[in-house]
């Protein structure tokens, strides 16, 4: 499959799954060192914390709920500790974290982002995983991990700074869902270049056993699949009036939840897990 780049360049890449691991990649792969360039637009909202338009307003807001419901889950396994949220962009989910008397520490390789969660959190926030010997209770990777370069060895990297029975909690698209499904080329969750990787329920699993973790249970991202679906809508029919493509993808997000009630596809899964 051939998909796009809506937000900076609008160039194309190829999704390459290979044959014995099933794993899916893009293609060409921009390198650690011109990556930076594909994350320089307004558009690229996880970066910012104003929304200038409908779609960034609407992220804002379910932003705010997500939040909510992200410390919740986190709850059920530990009830107080520390925690590190790794690609932590702008700080929303540590200030949140903070604010309830966690102790916090956030990983952002964008020093733009990095600056505003420290303005916000009023805490160090690291460039690299190496600057940490800290280990945590929960280790976060909130729609991240499928920017990573190098899978394996950021997991492990990741492990070591976990606690023996802490918890890794990894959000990523998944485009086995119906949305995914329904836009083909021009789904949002595949995000080329800037999404190196692409996940489904088993090549998540395995990714997480190889490097020594233990997946213990897997939620969904409900609202993702109305978000991603409104992007998804604006690539493929820029020309449709607004309230048309809203309609279009709250219609399509709906289904999209109501298949994966059956299938547990969602559009977008929290997967967590303990070191095996």
């Amino acid at each position: 499959m051939i998909a796009r780049d809506y937000t900076v360049t609008q160039g194309d890449f190829s999704l390459q799954q290979c044959e014995q691991c099933h794993f899916v990649a893009t293609s060409p792969r921009p390198d650690q060192n011109s990556i930076a360039l594909y994350y320089q637009s307004d558009k690229y909202i996880s970066h910012t914390s104003s929304g200038k338009n409908v779609i960034d307003r609407i992220y804002l807001l379910a932003r705010n709920y997500t939040l909510r419901s992200k410390y919740k889950l986190i709850k059920k396994y530990k009830a107080l500790g520390s925690v590190l949220d790794y690609g932590c962009g702008t700080g929303a989910f540590l200030h949140y974290i903070q604010k309830r008397n966690w102790q916090i520490a956030g990983v952002e390789p964008s020093e733009a982002a990095a600056k505003k969660a420290h303005e916000l959190t009023r805490t160090e926030i690291y460039h690299d995983l190496k600057q940490i010997n800290d280990k945590f209770d929960v280790i976060t990777l909130w729609h991240v991990l499928e920017h990573v370069h190098d899978l394996n060895e950021k997991l492990i990297e990741i492990k070591d700074h976990l606690e023996k029975d802490g918890i890794l909690l990894v959000a990523v698209p998944n485009y086995k869902s119906q949305d995914a499904q329904k836009y083909g080329a021009f789904w949002a969750g595949f995000d080329v270049p800037r999404h190196l990787w692409h996940f489904s329920n088993s090549t998540m699993k395995t990714l997480l056993e190889k490097n020594g973790f233990r997946l213990i249970n897997t939620m969904p991202m409900k609202l993702d699949s109305y978000y991603v679906s409104l992007l998804s809508e604006s690539y493929k029919q820029p020309k449709k009036a607004t309230i048309l493509r809203m309609i279009s993808a709250f219609l399509c997000g709906l289904s999209s939840n109501n298949s994966a009630r059956r299938t547990g596809q969602y559009s977008s899964l929290i997967y967590i897990a303990r070191q095996s």
